[in-house]
């Protein structure tokens, strides 16, 4: 196998580049900016600089942390940062000096590698930062930090030895090869069409490689890792309970890939490589090449993820039926589909009546006739009204793949979308987020309920985790880096774009 290659660095202009890091890490902005980060290269290699007002570090691909003044902005890595989770609660949203970030260099120069799409500053907002004008929430992430990149890992069923919470974590990166793995593909056959091997690797200590005959992936999107492994174990989730009580949770979850955004973590888990190799650096981001913002993270495109792949990069579908030829997969309520057999985006790609509605809208249930709602006073928050309707289809759907053992697919991968609502809506630990947590459980328990029916529950390995974590913002914690940025570059002449917001592509107008 052959290693990926170097990633180019783009090189903007200095004085542009300078005069952007120097406003936007301004102690007046340091309510909002938490860190700004650019890549480099240090004697030929590449690095990336972290900067804040009162310090700044050089990060190599090795992990070495060089300290270019000041403090380390992210010297305390350790992806296992405030556990238990009272140690969560009694600091929550943290500032930068007490907080931590997990694989800093590895997850920035990922980001970084795309010479097209990556930008030439990410600014990484605090924590506690509401910016509802720019399409912020209560409940937020996004950040580099170990709270938003948090996802839950949890694997139960066939070839799991039972364990209940362990001290330890995985990746996000790590999903693909995990599944491959569970389905009985032969774990050092996963490369890309470059012969580079993946990102993540399978997690065959925790994962019997080919014990079941079927694998299911479930993503609860934004799920907060510590609170739902808090609300299984108290009896709150008896879904997930019964996964925690034949299988195993890591504590620490698995770190997302940076930024914690949904399609950029998605296209993680589906392919198990970052984002520099995959290519869908975020929810928005800017294509030079193309010329244009592309938006993938919206409902009127979804559908179409696999245009944004990079050339080379696998799903996971499509990994498994070149090893196996013949095996169905199935792909509910998931934009990365590429290469399932049976698939929701799927649908929407060949039906130009559904495109035009923005996408299942038309075909979806209603949200006040669903069975699996807490409360309705939440359809109030349209979000978690369309959240509902996508995952009250989506169990349909699932149930209908799964309509008998010999049409089982041998791979599912089924996205929940309630829980990501509830969470930006409240934040977590809130009446709404939580509630969001029980709908979602009540699918589960429907479709384990099936599973026993068809008799097949004990051949089952699966999988649940998320894209990201969250934080709650302070909604008394406000304000923007636009003006300071405008007024850097304006006397340069320099354009410049600031996508999501946060990154920030000098030049480009």
């Amino acid at each position: 196998m052959t290693a990926p290659a170097t990633p180019p660095v783009r090189t903007p202009d200095p004085r542009a580049l300078d005069a952007a890091v120097a406003a936007l890490t301004d102690e007046e902005l340091a309510s909002v900016v938490d860190l700004v980060a650019y890549p480099v290269r240090a004697d030929g290699e590449p690095a990336v600089v972290v900067a804040r007002h009162d310090g700044a570090v050089r990060l190599a691909a090795d992990g070495t942390h060089d300290v270019l003044f000041g403090r380390d902005p992210v010297a305390d890595t350790d992806p296992l940062a405030f556990l238990p989770y009272d140690a969560e609660i009694a600091d929550p949203s943290p500032a930068n000096h007490s907080n931590a970030y997990p694989d800093p260099g590895r997850r920035l120069l990922s980001f970084f590698a795309d010479a097209g799409r990556s930008p030439d500053i990410a600014v990484v907002h605090t924590p506690r930062h509401f910016f509802p004008d720019t399409g912020g929430h209560p409940g937020e992430h996004g950040s580099l930090d170990v709270i938003q990149s948090r996802a839950p890992f949890v694997v139960s069923g066939a070839g799991v030895r039972p364990g209940g919470v362990v001290l330890d974590h995985a990746r996000t990166v790590d999903v693909a090869p995990t599944l491959m793995h569970a389905a009985g593909v032969d774990v050092a056959r996963h490369v890309d069409a470059s012969g580079a091997p993946l990102d993540g690797v399978a997690r065959t200590d925790l994962v019997t490689g080919g014990a079941g005959r079927f694998v299911i992936g479930l993503l609860w999107d934004g799920a907060h890792c510590s609170d739902l492994l808090h609300l299984a174990t108290t009896g709150e989730l008896p879904g997930v309970a019964r996964l925690l009580a034949s299988g195993v949770a890591l504590a620490g979850g698995a770190v997302a890939e940076f930024p914690s955004v949904t399609l950029c973590n998605h296209t993680s888990l589906l392919t198990g490589v970052g984002p520099g190799r995959h290519g869908v650096l975020g929810n928005v981001y800017h294509d030079r090449d193309l010329g244009r913002r592309v938006v993938p993270n919206d409902e009127t495109t979804w559908h179409r993820s696999a245009e944004w792949l990079r050339p080379g990069v696998a799903t996971v579908f499509e990994t498994l039926s070149a090893a196996q030829p013949g095996a169905r997969t199935a792909c509910i309520n998931e934009a990365v589909d590429r290469g399932a057999a049976v698939s929701t985006m799927a649908l929407i790609r060949a039906s130009s009546e559904l495109r035009g509605s923005g996408g299942l809208n038309a075909a979806m249930p209603p949200a006040e006739s669903s069975a699996y709602l807490s409360n309705a006073e939440h359809l109030a928050d349209d979000y978690f009204r369309w959240g509902t309707r996508v995952d009250d289809a989506g169990l349909t759907q699932v149930l209908g793949a799964w309509a008998s053992v010999a049409e089982a697919p041998r791979l599912t991968w089924w996205s929940h979308v309630v829980t990501d609502a509830g969470h930006h809506a409240g934040g977590p630990r809130s009446t709404i987020a939580r509630d969001s947590f029980r709908d979602a459980d009540r699918r589960l328990q429907a479709f384990l309920d099936h599973l026993d029916r068809l008799g097949v529950t004990d051949d089952v390995t699966f999988l649940l985790t998320a894209d990201h974590g969250f934080e709650t913002a302070d909604e008394s914690v406000t304000g923007s880096w636009a003006p300071a940025l405008d007024a850097a570059l304006a006397p340069l002449s320099v354009p410049y774009r600031d996508e999501g917001p946060g990154f920030v592509y000098l030049g480009d107008a």
